[in-house]
């Protein structure tokens, strides 16, 4: 094998093409230049030939030495292969390795830079300082340094605020380029209703998440919309929160240093009653998803047989990785800010992503020290303090009690079907859990970094083993290593996977066009929306043109709300519930709400059979609801 005469355009290529497996492996794509990128800033001055090298090659002129290391690999080619391996070996792999480790400790400690051309020349700048490579890593005090005070440079840097809240930013934007990808507008029979999409992406247009539940909303209430023009100004008028909180959530950690996160309440609409919606601690939690979980959770409220308001929130923090006693203090920041703004008769929260029993204990331990009563409980805690014995089951339980609903109009039960669940949380669990009760076989879960597949399905003693690896933070992939018909697949979807019903359950827009072709593909019919808006656009169309029906989050999702109601009914909270009288009433609760979806849709004409009855039903019976009481309550 020859090595070749020209390397300078090979290192070239090289350079860009390990830029790019990085940024793969990293799970971002760079498609061009200009976007982010994970990787590392630039070159170290402690290896003189490496900091010499481009991270991504450009057109320049060869050194002198660079043109004797070319005639020495020209003269290489020619010696026999074993002298020639031998060459190639020594000092080629040892200054890759040493590229390697630099890249590596570089990426580690900065995450989050963008590629620019700068002189004709792409480099990798850094996002708070728009500079490139040895500019970037300059000591503050002026001179470059030792690696270690390079880094010591760096990290006192990626600790400013300045940074910190570009890096939220760019995180909250790694999935979604609102600049250079336009929003999915769809087409829309009548200009009345296209009006209200047009004035909300102008008064909103960076904000994705809301503006995609806005035009699914008015998609579905077109027919309504058609016969009474009177409804285009109440939509605008619930298109725009009631209020809206932003505040700071300022924070120590154990090792005494001080972090600022952002929090968020917003309170959507309160003309059915006091507002209740869920509270989410995730990295990527913004204004945009704030609306839109609240907007989905004012129709979901006012579709369940409790009328009430909707409002959601959250904030950026990560409790991944933190100490009891670092979310607890967290908490109770959060809760100094927005404590003046909850109670019984205003706003009460719940469970969201990322916030459990712990989570809601801290909370509202710290809102009755600040409030100085006890009133009632927020949504969720555990079941000593609070009424209901089965609140965190309700949202998961339903789901299938809502399937199994769709399934006998079929005159089909669940026994026996294949289920794919995506998720693995506490409500995928739970879903599991009554797939089992009604003899169905459940055979996926999922997790940030790919899903498990278990052939076998899953029972109580493997729902037992999945939950001790959740609560040890360990991989799904563990589950592999004991049960040997199982298989865990890096960086996948289950949505290939053989299945009769899909339950989503895991976060917003998880399912691709590429998704719900699968879906299609591997024989699902059915799909049980668990979390809130699990679908893209573009994958809404391919499944209702394959005839899938979809049970929307605002009808099969009111497990919840039920859940959280009869927690804090008088008669509950004086006795103790047994599961089995819960159950009944939550089946009863998820019937009524099925069936005012599936009138609402026959009433305006769709077929009980279409793929679209209970997702516009289910809309349009939530939105007439809430118009009837704004129109009562005047302009306010």
């Amino acid at each position: 094998m020859l090595l070749p005469v020209g390397g300078l355009g090979m290192n070239s290529t090289m350079d860009d093409m390990n830029l790019i497996q990085q940024a793969q492996r990293h799970h971002l794509v760079v498609r061009e230049l200009g976007e982010e990128i994970d990787l590392e800033i630039g070159p170290g001055d402690d290896d003189p030939s490496f900091a010499n090298t481009p991270l991504i090659g450009g057109p320049r002129e060869p050194t002198a030495d660079e043109h004797d290391d070319t005639k020495q690999m020209g003269m290489v080619s020619q010696l026999p292969s074993d002298d020639q391996d031998m060459s190639k070996t020594q000092p080629a792999k040892r200054k890759k390795k040493v590229v390697k480790r630099w890249r590596e400790e570089w990426a580690d400690t900065y995450k989050w830079a963008y590629v620019d051309v700068k002189e004709g020349t792409p480099r990798i700048f850094c996002s708070i300082c728009r500079e490139y490579g040895r500019k970037h890593r300059r000591n503050p005090y002026g001179n470059e340094g030792s690696r270690n005070m390079q880094m010591s440079a760096l990290e006192e840097h990626n600790n400013s605020l300045l940074h910190k809240e570009a890096l939220r930013l760019q995180m909250a934007s790694k999935d979604k380029i609102i600049v250079d990808k336009p929003i999915y507008v769809k087409a829309l029979m009548s200009k009345t209703a296209g009006s209200i999409v047009e004035a909300a992406l102008k008064r909103d247009p960076h904000e994705v998440e809301f503006i995609q539940s806005v035009q699914e909303a008015v998609h579905a209430l077109e027919r309504v919309i058609a016969k009474n023009s009177h409804y285009v100004n109440i939509m605008e008028r619930l298109l725009e929160p009631e209020r809206m909180i932003v505040f700071r959530v300022p924070w120590v950690d154990d090792r005494g240093e001080t972090h600022v996160s952002r929090g968020f309440r917003v309170q959507f609409n309160q003309a059915l009653g006091p507002c209740r919606g869920g509270i989410r601690f995730h990295p990527l939690m913004n204004l945009s998803i704030a609306k839109f979980l609240g907007f989905e959770q004012t129709l979901k409220n006012a579709l369940s047989p409790y009328k009430l308001g909707g409002a959601a929130g959250g904030s950026d923090f990560d409790p991944k990785g933190k100490s009891d006693n670092e979310i607890m203090r967290f908490c109770q920041s959060f809760m100094n800010e927005i404590y003046r703004y909850l109670g019984p008769d205003k706003d009460l929260p719940s469970e969201e992503m990322g916030v459990g029993t712990r989570e809601m204990g801290y909370l509202f331990g710290q809102y009755r020290r600040l409030a100085g009563h006890f009133q009632g409980s927020f949504t969720g805690p555990r079941i000593f303090w609070s009424g209901s014995s089965l609140r965190t089951e309700a949202t998961g339980y339903g789901l299938v009690f809502f399937a199994q609903l769709i399934l006998a109009d079929m005159n089909k039960e669940l026994k026996g079907l294949r289920c794919a669940v995506s998720g693995s949380g506490k409500i995928a669990m739970h879903v599991l859990e009554k797939l089992i009760a009604y003899g169905a076989v459940p055979i996926t879960v999922s997790d940030s970094k790919g899903y498990l597949v278990d052939e076998d399905g899953f029972d109580y003693m493997k729902i037992t083993f999945l939950r001790d690896i959740k609560a040890q933070q360990r991989s799904l992939r563990d589950y592999s290593k004991t049960y040997a018909r199982s298989k865990y697949y890096d960086e996948a979807k289950p949505w290939s996977e053989r299945c009769d019903v899909a339950f989503p359950c895991a976060s917003q827009n998880e399912i691709d066009q590429s998704d719900a072709i699968n879906l299609v593909n591997s024989g699902c019919r059915i799909l049980v929306e668990g979390s809130n808006m699990p679908c893209i656009p573009e994958a809404v169309d391919v499944l209702r043109k394959a005839n899938v029906l979809i049970a929307p989050a605002m009808a099969a999702g009111a497990g919840g709300v039920v859940a959280g109601e009869l927690e804090l009914n008088h008669e509950c909270n004086l006795m103790h519930w047994s599961p089995e009288d819960f159950e009944s009433k939550l089946q009863e609760a998820m019937k009524q709400t099925y069936q005012r979806a599936l009138k609402a849709a026959t009433d305006v004409g769709y077929q009980k059979e279409s793929p679209e009855a209970l997702v516009h039903g289910a809309v349009i019976s939530a939105f007439l609801t809430i118009a009837q009481a704004m129109t009562d309550q005047g302009c306010v």
